[in-house]
């Protein structure tokens, strides 16, 4: 268990063996959260990360993906058709 003080400015130094199990540098941001009656801290990159896997889960699987080179081939496909598109040639 690690502890930290409070500032008079409402400031708290995250312990860094809590920095490093979270994946926190400088500059990152950070998220409070109630869960289960308690306040969790959680990497906020982390969380949006975690939120965008779920938004698009099954999505590969509906879209007839196999592979990842399927995906890659789709963002190839895309850069072909937006290039065409600022050198004014559309197909």
């Amino acid at each position: 268990m690690d502890m930290a003080r409070l500032s008079s400015k409402g400031q708290v130094t995250i312990p860094v063996d809590i920095r490093r199990k979270l994946g926190l540098r400088e500059g990152d941001k950070v998220v409070f959260a109630e869960k289960s009656g308690n306040i969790v801290i959680l990497n906020s990159n982390a969380m949006a990360w975690g939120e965008l896997q779920a938004a698009f889960a099954g999505e590969a699987e509906r879209v007839g993906w196999q592979s990842e080179e399927d995906a890659v081939a789709y963002c190839k496909e895309i850069r072909r058709e937006m290039g065409a598109e600022s050198d004014g040639h559309t197909d």
